[in-house]
């Protein structure tokens, strides 16, 4: 088992540094300018918290805008997309921030997932996060893709780094599009991914989200 989940893991990161630049490559917070502002400012940057420390304010996304922030980063629109969404709204209603990125997962008896993304909040700032996790899988094989993971009731990023288990029961498909619900404590995380969601055993385990990229999926 554990040559299994080192060959897997080995496997993984090579797709997720062989996969095309995260979506914050085509936003106007990228993070390479993000970079750039800081480097051109260095006493504001000393003076103002890291951005990991900084509160999350009250703001919330609109589902019009996460409609249109989804279809752009998927490359085009989709009915499945929007139903999610609105599965999403109906559940949790409004979130206060959202991830893009890009992940890659394989599965042989026992799943293994990583990605890295970039986490934006309304009104505030933007920071490069990973993921990793374990899950049971009842496929074997392996692929990547881009996932778009609204984030509920974070109020400090630091809220983030930390497992997220899946809920039971929580896997919804659509169109091509699959979304579950991963909780702990007040923080509701629901990704959305398209074709690798309809992979049902990705949705039976946790993730672990860190500001370091970990080749340990536990």
């Amino acid at each position: 088992m554990r040559q299994t989940i080192a060959i897997l893991s080995s496997a993984l990161l090579l797709t997720a540094c062989a996969s095309e630049a995260p979506y914050d490559a085509d936003t106007p917070r990228m993070a390479s300018q993000q970079v750039a502002a800081d480097a051109s400012a260095p006493a504001a940057a000393s003076a103002a918290p890291a951005a990991a420390d900084r509160p999350i304010g009250d703001e919330t996304y609109s589902s019009e805008e996460l409609i249109r922030d989804a279809n752009q980063f998927f490359g085009g629109a989709s009915q499945g997309i929007a139903q999610a969404l609105e599965k999403a709204f109906k559940d949790y209603g409004r979130p206060n921030a959202y991830i893009v990125g890009d992940e890659g997962s394989g599965a042989a008896v026992v799943g293994l997932r990583y990605g890295k993304g970039v986490l934006h909040y309304k009104g505030g700032d933007s920071m490069t996060v990973y993921w990793q996790g374990p899950s049971i899988g009842w496929d074997f094989g392996g692929n990547a893709s881009k996932v778009f993971t609204l984030v509920y009731n974070l109020r400090s990023t630091y809220e983030l780094f930390q497992r997220f288990p899946a809920v039971d029961g929580s896997l919804y498909v659509v169109a091509g599009v699959g979304m579950n619900y991963q909780r702990s404590g007040n923080v509701t995380l629901a990704p959305i991914r398209t074709g690798v969601g309809l992979r049902a055993g990705a949705s039976l385990g946790y993730v672990n989200y860190t500001r370091e990229a970990s080749v340990i999926p536990f």
